[in-house]
């Protein structure tokens, strides 16, 4: 986390753009942008500036936003609701989806669904804007079944609420679908030949129970990793659909903090991102030893 503010602070610092000319606008002075940087602090050595403002972070005190005169926390819960609710439903799709199309495709390795699998790639290599506008496209404006754009917070309504998640979680579980699946399928087409396996059907067993209890599980440590690593395509692809669907989560905020060179909402975000994607991956080192019992930590 230390390594990321520090990257996050210094690259926002280097790369080109002044907060100040942006706040200012295009008719300011010299004089009247001087003032700004400061107010805001930016005339300071960038060392200083880290120092301080690391200080306050500590404090819990993440500052005001430059652009929308906020206190950065503030507009962080605001913005938060939309994010969970987008990443929960996405997550929950993509698993409920991919993980029984993994089993079926290793299980059934010569029928059709080999097929579905060659085409999930596809899913995997498009991009998350192109896959967004081609639902948009079929989903909303040709056969007007759902929202085109917009959020409805579940306290306004269930229905809303859902109707206006449907497209972008899909266009997100489309990258994980294709991911997970694969992975899926790869694991469990090592352990469907291993010996415990063979014994268990010689015992006599279903083959459902075979493929829960002796296969599924033994194949789920490259499961569940793949799940945790893919909460960085998670991050990212969150930024480029709360744009595409005009979802006021925290992906379109870094969008607009990114955009006015507004340094306190952008550290203060990635720095969430960061340590929202440290304790996933803590929790899936904490489920291996429920899965595999013969890893300990």
């Amino acid at each position: 986390m230390g390594v990321v503010a520090v990257v996050v602070f210094l690259l926002l610092r280097l790369t080109a753009g002044d907060p100040a000319a942006i706040i200012a606008g295009d008719n300011a002075t010299t004089q009247q942008v001087a003032e700004i940087r400061v107010r805001l602090g930016l005339d300071r050595p960038i060392a200083q500036q880290f120092a301080i403002w690391l200080g306050n972070v500590l404090r819990g005190d993440f500052g005001e936003s430059f652009f929308f005169k906020k206190k950065v926390a503030d507009l962080i819960l605001e913005r938060l609701e939309p994010t969970l609710a987008l990443s929960v439903c996405t997550v929950v799709l993509a698993v409920v989806v991919a993980v029984p199309l993994g089993v079926i495709a290793a299980y059934r390795r010569a029928t059709w669904i080999r097929g579905v699998m060659a085409l999930s790639v596809l899913g995997f290599s498009v991009p998350v804007f192109v896959t967004g506008y081609a639902l948009v496209y079929l989903f909303a404006i040709q056969l007007a079944w759902l929202p085109v754009q917009g959020y409805q917070r579940l306290h306004e309504g269930l229905g809303g609420f859902v109707t206006h998640l449907i497209l972008p979680s899909l266009t997100l579980a489309a990258i994980y679908v294709a991911l997970i699946a694969r992975i899926t399928r790869a694991s469990m087409l090592e352990v469907l030949d291993a010996d415990h396996v063979r014994t268990a059907r010689a015992k006599g067993l279903a083959e459902m129970p075979v493929l829960l209890r002796h296969v599924l599980r033994n194949a789920a440590v490259p499961i569940v990793t793949v799940i945790g690593l893919g909460v960085a395509l998670l991050i990212g692809g969150v930024v480029v659909t709360e744009s595409v669907y005009s979802i006021p989560g925290l992906g379109r905020l870094t969008v607009d903090a990114v955009l006015a060179r507004d340094f306190p909402t952008v550290q203060a975000v990635i720095l969430l991102f960061s340590l929202v994607y440290v304790l996933i991956n803590l929790v899936v080192d904490l489920t291996y030893t429920v899965l595999d019992p013969r890893i300990r930590y």
